[in-house]
């Protein structure tokens, strides 16, 4: 990144982060609840729909509507269209999602992201007379190794071993809470100076995609709240290692990169209080 920390610290706590995050998810899902959810296609159809096709849509109507600069606009679309963020399914589970759908709904995602990455960067090729490209299997590799592989994992110690699964999946959690918070630390530390500097407008587009992905979401959900917050959160959280690794295939310059990095902060605390209202809607009594 070329700020005051290393490349690779920040790249090798990255990967341990996702890589133990996506494993503790995993211990805690009992993959029979997972079989209801593909019987019944309506509200997987809606929360693809909002993750693959609203969301982009959205960043696009908005980074247009504010004239951003065409890199910022390139970054953040760019952001828009990298769906599955591997944190996204211990945000919805922890706010209340729905303990079924919402891992059925990033596993989806994380399949489909395969096919609509390649596909969507053509589309902004066609739209900004570009010639950016990224391989299906790139997109494929980098999803199976930090969400698949892991989730999987962790799933299957659960179904093999759940005694064991529900005695270590606490202090996991807590590990993966504290690799999170020094994560998030470093990422500070190595993207501030570039988030003071940024164009207000920039920062603006940034935070009312943000929360158009959340309503979108949120909307498009259904009536079941369990539902309805896993699919905003889902629509919500970008992946920035997809975003990153079409910038950096496509030797994107620092501008857009700025603006993905810039989206992942900025997201990490504009959900919180989207989480924070769902927890309480959660808890009062019908």
């Amino acid at each position: 990144m070329g700020g005051a920390i290393p490349g690779w610290l920040l790249t090798a706590l990255v990967a341990v982060t996702v890589f133990t995050v996506m494993f503790t998810v995993g211990l805690s899902i009992v993959l029979g609840e997972l079989k209801w959810i593909w019987q019944r296609p309506a509200p997987m159809v809606r929360g693809l729909f909002a993750v693959l096709i609203a969301v982009p849509a959205l960043a696009l109507v908005i980074s247009r509507a504010l004239e951003l600069p065409r890199l910022s606009e390139i970054g953040l679309v760019l952001m828009a269209i990298a769906p599955g963020a591997p944190v996204a399914l211990r945000r919805s589970l922890e706010a209340g999602g729905h303990r079924a759908f919402a891992p059925s709904l990033q596993i989806g995602v994380a399949v489909l992201a395969v096919v609509s990455m390649p596909l969507s960067i053509a589309a902004l090729n066609h739209l900004y007379g570009g010639h950016a490209s990224i391989s299906p299997w790139d997109v494929a590799r980098q999803v199976c190794v930090a969400q698949l592989l892991p989730l999987a994992l962790g799933m299957g110690v659960r179904k093999s071993a759940a005694a064991l699964a529900m005695r270590i999946e606490p202090w996991l959690r807590q590990i993966s809470m504290g690799l999170l918070v020094a994560a998030l630390a470093l990422v500070l530390i190595d993207t501030w100076r570039m988030l003071v500097d940024a164009n207000p407008r920039v920062l603006a587009a940034i935070a009312l995609t943000l929360g158009a992905a959340l309503a979108a979401g949120h909307w498009l959900g259904g009536p079941e709240p369990a539902m309805r917050t896993a699919v905003a959160i889902s629509s919500a959280a970008r992946n920035p290692g997809l975003a990153l690794l079409v910038a950096t295939v496509n030797h994107a310059p620092s501008a857009v990169t700025a603006v993905i990095l810039a989206y992942l902060v900025v997201a990490v605390f504009g959900i919180v209080p989207y989480i924070v209202w769902r927890r309480r809607a959660e808890r009062r009594p019908a």
